[in-house]
């Protein structure tokens, strides 16, 4: 089984030899998220679906892995890679407990993973977004481990980090994982933060290779600090 979805994923890249931006996004399906936050959650999942679709160039460049962390110590992949015109996005479900650092650990894995896929087929890609939205803090006993990971993947250019608390999460948690401060939706404006992902995408995946991007500013979505 997993050779045949290896195979459907080299056909794609086969098929589309665009330069990829891979970006991962760990999703919090815990239960303290039932309720209006995961219902908002799922509307701005649909939001990044057709903002991305909608764009010519992102569409065919941007590729999306999901995670979901919810369940006991484990995390769970919920739409593997696939371009952004062919994503069709997922329901999230809130139950379980916030296994934060196993999420972390497997969207890193992915994201190497992905990264041979494309050294194997001759694609050249961008640095590697990978996005974490939870509400709490972790309950895996060795999150510390995987934060430091994290951290050092990025100070070697390995990732991009991006944390985003929503709600009462840990945002001293979430700093371990970056050396970019983490940043705080305000309320429940998910369908705000997947326009600004959007559209951030799509301006890295048209920038010339090797030359960096500058995000717009996140505060139509994320609290201003103070």
């Amino acid at each position: 089984m997993v050779s045949r979805a290896l195979t459907i994923i080299d056909v794609e890249l086969q098929d589309n030899t665009s330069e990829r931006l891979p970006c991962a996004i760990v999703l919090d399906g815990s239960s303290s998220m039932a309720g209006p936050s995961i219902a908002e959650l799922n509307a701005g999942l649909k939001v990044l679906e057709d903002e991305l679709k909608a764009d010519a160039t992102a569409s065919q460049r941007v590729q999306l892995l999901l995670i979901r962390l919810g369940d006991e110590d484990s995390a769970e992949v919920v739409t593997d890679w696939t371009d952004a015109m062919s994503f069709a996005a997922p329901t999230i479900q809130a139950h379980g407990t916030t296994p934060l650092g196993a999420a972390v650990r497997l969207a890193m894995h992915k994201l190497e993973e992905q990264k041979a896929r494309y050294r194997a087929n001759a694609i050249p890609y961008k640095r590697p977004w990978l996005f974490v939205l939870t509400d709490g803090a972790p309950t895996d006993p060795d999150w510390e481990s995987a934060a430091a990971a994290c951290k050092a993947a990025e100070a070697n250019n390995q990732l991009s980090f991006f944390g985003i608390g929503v709600g009462g999460a840990d945002m001293t948690v979430l700093s371990r994982f970056s050396a970019r401060p983490p940043m705080r939706l305000q309320g429940i404006r998910f369908k705000e933060l997947f326009v600004w992902l959007s559209r951030s995408a799509s301006s890295a995946s048209k920038a010339a290779q090797g030359k960096t991007t500058q995000l717009a500013s996140p505060f139509s979505w994320a609290e201003v600090a103070t």
